[in-house]
């Protein structure tokens, strides 16, 4: 058993997915299935690396963050209802909290370049939060953002040579699979939320601005991994069954991530 939990693809994916997929059926009567993208996460960061805290590095800030994401999510579903200045409002104070979680690693760069990528990585965070919150209330759209970031983003932080940022990524993934997937089954939606599209959004941003400053990720892959969620919001069948909705939803979210893998690739052939 030990061997088989020490394995990368369990690490990273299907365990996150098991776990995704018990805690969406397990809290969906309570409408808090949303909490299956930051459980798949947190699987993946018991199995890789453990939750350790003390140094705070940048890998333990966006652990810590990635533990508060979904909580925050949850409370923020149960105590407010949201305007049309929440998501921005979450997105602003996700891309600060971004500056925080790099300070240590932009502050060894050249001022120029701490600035250009420092603000990259905030800028893409606060676009990833305010635009997944925009997809709360839609669960089908919102889930399948939520699978395509994570794997999206998992799978260019290997191509960037970060195995552990990768298997974060793709257990992030994992997880909002698992909520889709309870969705499909059952032919209908079910409450994802503040709890889901904040702990993808912030966690995605975060792996990804990671995956540019402590791996090889080109800068030029942020833009285009920022459409991932505006692709979800693409013409879906009305009347289409819920899992082909999905299936459909998914393929959109699909094509940026593809071309930011197809980049990050091309990038990788130029500086060999």
């Amino acid at each position: 058993m030990e061997e088989l939990l020490n394995h990368p693809a369990v690490q990273g994916g299907v365990a996150p997915f098991i776990v995704g997929l018990v805690v969406a059926a397990a809290l969906a009567p309570l409408r808090a299935g949303g909490l299956a993208a930051g459980a798949g996460f947190l699987t993946a960061v018991f199995l890789v690396s453990g939750f350790q805290f003390s140094p705070l590095t940048a890998t333990r800030k966006l652990i810590l963050l990635g533990m508060l994401a979904p909580v925050m999510g949850l409370v923020a579903d149960l105590a407010f209802k949201p305007t049309r200045a929440t998501g921005p409002a979450l997105g602003a104070i996700s891309g600060a909290a971004s500056v925080w979680v790099f300070i240590s690693v932009l502050q060894q760069k050249p001022a120029s370049e701490a600035v250009l990528m420092g603000g990259g990585v905030a800028l893409l965070t606060a676009w990833l939060v305010a635009a997944t919150f925009s997809l709360r209330d839609r669960p089908v759209r919102l889930g399948a953002a939520g699978v395509t970031l994570g794997v999206g983003v998992g799978v260019a932080a290997v191509l960037s040579a970060s195995a552990s940022l990768g298997q974060y990524g793709i257990a992030l993934g994992a997880g909002a699979g698992g909520y889709l997937l309870i969705q499909m089954l059952l032919g209908r939606q079910l409450p994802g939320g503040a709890a889901l599209a904040l702990a993808v959004g912030l966690i995605g941003g975060l792996l990804a601005g990671a995956a540019l400053l402590l791996a090889q990720l080109p800068l030029i892959a942020l833009p285009v991994l920022a459409l991932i969620p505006l692709a979800a919001h693409a013409p879906l069948p009305g009347k289409a069954p819920v899992w082909a909705q999905a299936i459909l939803a998914s393929v959109y979210a699909a094509i940026p991530a593809a071309a930011a893998w197809y980049l990050i690739w091309q990038s990788s052939r130029g500086s060999a």
